[in-house]
Formats: structure tokens, sequence, C-alpha cells
């Protein structure tokens, strides 16, 4: 799902006191905060926004997705660009010094549900063919910014080559929101894995009620990537929760699935944003108990942001994980103007007590 809210819920600036207090005490308005914390050192800023090709990242580089063929890692990422947020390419060997090579995708035409922005796309590979979700939406905030609105849809592409080119697969509704459900306005993509004889997917749900957005995840399950998704009736975490985007993990050495998600916080104007990377974690990938969880990343262990921090994307490095996510230097909780940062993990992954 895409690290996006409605701009009325949205905050500018947020202070690491505010922050500590409810991590501390509680949010304002009772969501359940982590007190728990897992070992994670921050090493900074390796991509920032603003030259891509073809001003694909003008206005910020955000929602980091990492993969990697042969020996080299392939990054995707959404440019927000003067078109709109889209999702684009770099590649690198290193993880830490990038080429950028500018936008992976298209925006489609004015019939098409991906018109506005065409973003966060996470793959998987079957046999010789990767296959590709992504989100899309026919709605965005006016220009220069553009920030992509309600419904945040699951779409379809498919290729042979990581860095394309990507056939989109219009006529593929992987998984479409339901009325009355926890996936009414945003039904979005997330980490794809296969699991004994199926596909998982670690899906973003969200309903609103007001002005009030309540987000958490869902598992979708299929056995052919081409065609719609079946749903999970409720979801693994409560809405409650308010986390969206999944990065998930198996810990070979502990025999425990670790699940990375962005945290929404609230501040007490009653301003939500991006506040920290959370993980959960469960030796049954099928169930999941929201108390099993910590605090990975946040302004209190970044080097460089102190405010806005975003969606995760985690990779194994040897006896390491990496962990690649978007955030907004200094104290900026703003959608625009993030960067993409590095921060690592030692293997295996300790739970915390």
């Amino acid at each position: 799902m895409k690290t996006i809210f409605n701009l009325g819920l949205i905050t500018i600036a947020m202070h690491l006191p505010a922050l500590l207090f409810a991590q501390k005490h509680g949010y304002i308005d009772g969501r359940p905060a982590a007190t728990l914390r897992m070992d994670c050192k921050d090493t900074g800023i390796v991509l920032r926004y603003g030259d891509g090709p073809d001003s694909c990242d003008t206005f910020g580089a955000r929602e980091a997705l990492v993969n990697k063929e042969g020996d080299t890692y392939y990054l995707f990422y959404d440019g927000a660009g003067k078109k709109g947020w889209i999702a684009c390419l770099a590649e690198s060997k290193d993880l830490t010094n990038w080429t950028k090579k500018g936008l992976l995708l298209t925006l489609g035409d004015s019939t098409k549900n991906d018109s506005k922005s065409a973003s966060s796309p996470w793959v998987i590979k079957e046999k010789d063919t990767w296959h590709m979700f992504y989100v899309g939406t026919p709605n965005t905030t006016p220009p220069p910014y553009r920030i992509p609105a309600f419904p945040y849809l699951t779409m379809k592409a498919r290729s042979k080559s990581l860095a394309g080119h990507w056939e989109k697969q219009y006529d593929v509704v992987p998984l479409p929101p339901k009325p009355n459900s926890y996936y009414t306005v945003t039904s979005s993509p997330g980490f794809v894995v296969k699991h004994q004889d199926q596909y998982l997917q670690f899906f973003s749900g969200a309903t609103q009620e007001g002005k009030m957005v309540h987000r958490t995840l869902g598992i979708a399950r299929t056995k052919d990537l081409n065609s719609s998704w079946q749903i999970d009736e409720k979801p693994i975490f409560p809405l409650t929760e308010q986390i969206e985007n999944s990065s998930v993990f198996f810990d070979s050495k502990t025999k425990t699935w670790f699940l990375f998600t962005n945290h929404i916080g609230i501040n007490d104007k009653k301003e939500e944003y991006t506040d920290a990377i959370w993980v959960y974690w469960t030796k049954d990938i099928n169930r999941w108990n929201a108390a099993d969880k910590a605090i990975v990343l946040d302004a209190k262990n970044s080097t460089w942001a102190h405010g806005a921090i975003g969606m995760p994307t985690v990779i194994q490095v040897g006896n390491k994980l990496a962990m690649l996510y978007d955030a907004a230097e200094g104290e900026s909780t703003w959608h625009m103007r993030r960067s993409i940062g590095l921060a690592w993990m030692e293997l295996p992954l300790r739970v915390p007590k």
C-alpha cells in the first residue's frame, strides 16, 4: 500500500520529543504503540531525490522496493515527478551506490485505473517470468505534487527481466476492493511469497469512517498469478494497528517469519504521518499476534530523519539483513522531498524480550 494518505490528516512538522512521548505513554487517540525495540544500525541516505532522468523524481523518492537478479540489485522506487508518482528504477552492486535509470512504468490513458499514478511495484518470479503487482489510482491532488488519492488499487504487469519492458495486464484484477470490509478504499499490493502450494500476498487494506482512516494488513492467496486472489475474510492485525506496506523475511536459522511495515502515528494536532518502521514475528506464517512487535527504526535511532520515516524493504546480504526505506531529512513529515536510506541488522534476528 502507498504511504500516502488523505491530505486532511497529514502534518508538515512533528518533533522528536512528541514522538518519544507517544511511544512511552501512548498515542493521543489510543492507537496501539510498540514498546520493544529491535537492534538496527542506520547508515544514512543512499539515494537522494531530485536528479533522476527526465525529471522522474524531481519532488521526491519514496516506496523503496529491492530485488536482486544475478549480481545486480534492482531498486524500484516511487518518483514524484512532473507527470505524477510513477515507479522508477535504480541499479547497484552494493546497495550503497545507485545508478538511476528513469521511469520503470508509465501512466495509463484516461480510461484506466492507473491514469494518475503507477507505483509501488512488488514482484515475484515464476519460471522465466517476473510478475508485478503495483498501485494504480485515477485520483491525485492538483499539480505540481499530484499526491495519489483513494482508491489505491492493485494492478498487474509482467516481464522477462526486472529491468523491463513491463507489459501491463489490464484484464487482471488481483485484489478488488470490497464494500463493508477492511479494504474498502485501499486494497494495494504487498510482499508476495510462495508457501507450500500457493502464493501469499501481504497486502494493505484500509477503510474510512468520516475523516478517520483505519489501516491494516491482510493475506490474499492464489495458485494462479494471472487471476484474482482469494482474500482472507479477517486481516492479520486489527485495524487499530494503523500499519501499511509489508516486507517479509524468513530467518532460516530460527525458523521465524518477520514482517516489516511502516506505522502511522498521530501528533497532538491530530495530524497523521509515517512515524516509524515496525516489525512483527511469528513461527506460523498464517497466524500473527499484534502483541509480538517492536520498533526497528524511528526518529530515535535514525541518523538523518527525525520526522517522517516510511515504507521498508529488506533483503539478506551475507550474515546481515539490509533494509532500505524512505524518509524526510530533518523533522519534516511531508509527503514530498523524501530520499531513500539504508540500515542494517545482524542475522539471525533476535526477537526482543
